[in-house]
């Protein structure tokens, strides 16, 4: 029998112990019966209400934006940066073995007239907190570039209770991210 480190020893031992507690954690394990993955049930619980809550949201801008007078439809594309092309978004769910359509970036397509002939046509993405990851601002700086879109809306919850916060993709992160 191989030697295992301490270290090592320890972080198996401590698995052992969370997979033998199933009131506070949820164990997953792949087909040779290794462990996979261990979450604390209390986690499982906040990350199930924030994706709620960030649904809820997202309904709750595209009644705003259609209020405002546009035509709003969700963007069931992606960018891949690697290609550098747009692709149809697509996640599959292993446990569901479903396939998940309509999880594109950004959340929102909104289109508005303006005058003969003319539209706004604008990508939405839907943050709580107005916050884009790395890879976010590299795909929305890749739209602006390729001119998909005109403008890139990131909504957010504002200051006051049930308002809503349209801050510009350009205006808040052009500089860095005009030369992709």
């Amino acid at each position: 029998m191989e030697r295992i480190d301490k270290e090592h020893k320890e972080e198996i031992l401590e698995m052992i112990e969370k997979a033998g507690d199933p009131e506070n954690y949820e164990t997953s394990w792949d087909e040779t019966g290794t462990i996979r993955k261990i979450k604390e049930k209390v986690n499982i619980k906040k990350g199930g209400e924030s994706r709620a809550a960030g649904a809820k949201f997202e309904l709750i801008v595209r009644k705003d934006l259609e209020e405002k007078g546009r035509i709003v439809d969700k963007w069931t594309n992606n960018v891949d940066l690697e290609k550098g092309k747009i692709i149809i978004s697509r996640k599959y769910n292993p446990f569901k073995k479903m396939l998940i359509l309509g999880t594109g970036f950004p959340d929102f397509i909104s289109i508005k007239h303006i005058h003969d002939g003319v539209y706004s046509v604008i990508g939405v993405e839907v943050k709580m907190n107005g916050i884009l990851s790395k890879e976010e601002k590299q795909k929305c700086a890749w739209y602006l570039k390729n001119k998909v879109f005109s403008e890139i809306w990131i909504a957010k919850k504002g200051r006051e209770r049930g308002k809503i916060e349209y801050g510009n993709f350009e205006e808040k992160y052009g500089e860095k991210y005009n030369n992709p």
